[in-house]
């Protein structure tokens, strides 16, 4: 995957009552990815988007889908993804499912394969995956909700495992981080290893500002 820095506008926090005014607004803004949160309020305590949401997005736009699914049991939301290449889906380390099954579903839709760490675990305690991962999602808050403060200390585990990569020979493999992440903050997180930033709230759909601008402000501290 390419390693500069990109931007993924987190759709749960964009008003999902002109959502497709807001896709508009991100494609001429020239996002790079649509993050799209797929809860079962088992995994996490929320629902947000399901499968058929993703299928009619594909409809109205060609931007690559970035697709988090935090739930138990993936599988069965994987297949019935409207996937195309260039689209990442990253599933829990966490979670209930054989994850080698579904880095196969993941990439028979030749889709990128992601493995989203809480933050509570470590890059040490998923190692046996990494030769299968494309994209390491790094969570920033505790998951679930949008808005949620970033967890103190957690910037460590961003250059932690950038050094971890870098030591095993993952170089290949992009850091994405996602929850809370402000302009401010993906400047600090890109020098720490960080290449896939998550913009919500804090970055890109903001109350006081264009999303147009915001982006814009948020590109020239990842490039």
């Amino acid at each position: 995957m390419n390693r500069q820095g990109k931007i993924s506008a987190s759709l749960m926090c964009a008003d999902l009552m002109n959502i497709e005014k807001q896709v508009r607004l991100l494609e001429e803004a020239r996002i790079d990815y649509l993050h799209i949160d797929i809860m079962d309020a088992h995994f996490v305590p929320n629902l947000t988007f399901g499968p058929d949401f993703v299928n009619q997005l594909r409809r109205i736009t060609s931007l690559p889908f970035d697709v988090h699914l935090l739930m138990d049991r993936p599988r069965l939301i994987i297949r019935s993804l409207d996937l195309l290449p260039g689209d990442i889906v990253s599933i829990h380390s966490e979670c209930q499912e054989s994850i080698l099954e579904n880095v196969a579903f993941v990439k028979q839709k030749g889709a990128s394969f992601g493995l989203a760490l809480n933050p509570d675990t470590t890059i040490e305690e998923v190692q046996k995956y990494l030769r299968y991962v494309d994209v390491v999602l790094l969570m920033m808050i505790v998951p679930g909700f949008s808005g949620s403060a970033m967890i103190n200390g957690i910037l460590d585990k961003v250059a932690d495992t950038k050094a971890f990569l870098k030591t095993h020979r993952y170089d290949n493999i992009c850091i994405e981080v996602d929850g809370s992440v402000s302009c401010e903050r993906a400047k600090l997180l890109k020098g720490l290893g960080a290449s896939i930033f998550v913009g919500g709230t804090s970055g890109i759909f903001l109350h006081n500002d264009s999303i147009t601008n915001a982006v814009k402000r948020f590109r020239e501290v990842i490039s």
